[in-house]
């Protein structure tokens, strides 16, 4: 059995008042229903995204949930475990698991840094232009129906 909602004293607030705004025509509630489900779910999908590629994943799925919170119930149950689940991960991160991130990040950097040097005096050295050029007659000579280069 659930309570009622306790009135606030102050009258509604701002986002209260705007939300009865919204809903007092039906075809404006339907809208409003509409543009925040797809913008949610829109939010909520690239934060599940996130979660197993590079990103910030709590944060989107909160977001997410947040903004569907303003019109379904069941977003808002979910938005209170998600609050929960992300102050757990950041009470969670201890400062060794910090230092080993940020030297997985380091060696990354340095990693992507090496490879791009390595790429470009490659091309540097192997005289780029000349090379494509003759790797495209090479394949042409293989593969019949590739065109022309242009200009050439």
């Amino acid at each position: 059995m659930t309570t009622p909602p306790v009135p606030d004293p102050e009258g509604p607030s701002r986002y209260q008042r705007l939300h009865h705004h919204l809903h007092r025509n039906r075809a404006v509630a339907a809208t409003t229903k509409l543009v925040v489900t797809i913008i949610g779910g829109v939010v909520l999908t690239g934060g599940l995204i996130m979660m197993v590629t590079p990103g910030p994943g709590l944060v989107g799925i909160a977001a997410g949930l947040a903004i569907l919170a303003t019109e379904w119930d069941w977003a808002d149950r979910w938005l209170q475990t998600a609050r929960r689940k992300l102050e757990e991960a950041i009470e969670g991160e201890t400062e060794e698991e910090t230092r080993k991130r940020k030297k997985r990040a380091l060696i990354t950097t340095i990693i992507t840094v090496g490879t791009v040097l390595v790429v470009t005096v490659y091309v540097w050295l192997r005289d780029w232009p000349g090379w494509a050029v003759s790797g495209w007659n090479r394949a042409q000579s293989v593969i019949g129906f590739l065109p022309e280069l242009p200009g050439m």
